[in-house]
């Protein structure tokens, strides 16, 4: 079963072309979720479950999955000249702990963000970076998903460090790609958020909440 979002290409819903300093990529809205296109990962029996919210700092996304996997893509253009950094503001309720993430039986994870760039014709010939809210990994480990060597898992958050609680995060997918594809990109062409365990058949819940672009 192929564990990346590369079709997301194909089916999202919305484009844009923005470059303002900051690019936010969802509004996480009824009307929003509802426009998006979910799509489950081929071989899971279930479909994670989205439902949208708010609190004080605004809206935010509810992911739950009960061995469950799917996610929301966004095909947007965005200036990685002008604005390379993605922002990522989540949180996981319940976590996956004890499973072996860089293995095909145990890669699951309760929150994570893919940045796409296409490189070829065809959806499977595109890259990836997997931003990811470990459950077992710790900060700044990385390495390419069991499934394919064209998507790379970089732990941003861990649950060792932050279980229910809010955390912010920040990383550079300009330098990303270079370092961990080789490529110079210039231009990213969407993003997909899932959160997964139909391998561990186990169940998460985790939040999503102001994912942007920024210049710094």
């Amino acid at each position: 079963m192929l564990k990346i979002f590369y079709f997301f290409i194909i089916y999202l819903s919305f484009f844009n072309s923005v470059y303002a300093e900051n690019i936010k990529i969802f509004e996480f809205t009824q009307k929003e979720l509802s426009e998006l296109e979910v799509r489950k990962v081929r071989g899971a029996d279930n479909k994670t479950i989205y439902t949208v919210g708010s609190n004080e700092n605004g809206n935010f996304l509810k992911a739950v999955a009960d061995n469950a996997a799917s996610g929301l893509g966004k095909k947007i253009k965005i200036d990685l000249n002008k604005t390379p950094f993605i922002n990522i503001t989540w949180k996981i309720e319940i976590d996956l702990q004890g499973i072996k993430e860089n293995t095909k039986k145990g890669h699951d994870y309760a929150a994570r963000v893919f940045a796409i760039k296409k490189t070829g014709a065809t959806p499977l010939s595109n890259r990836a970076i997997n931003y990811v809210f470990s459950s077992n990994s710790e900060v700044g480990e990385n390495r390419p998903s069991p499934y394919t060597k064209k998507s790379i898992d970089n732990v941003l958050a861990s649950t060792k460090d932050n279980l229910n609680e809010w955390v912010t995060v920040k990383a550079n997918v300009k330098e990303d790609f270079k370092k961990f594809h080789d490529l110079d990109v210039n231009e990213l062409d969407g993003l997909a958020i899932m959160a997964d365990t139909d391998n561990s058949k186990m169940k998460s819940i985790s939040y999503f909440q102001n994912i942007y672009f920024s210049a710094h």
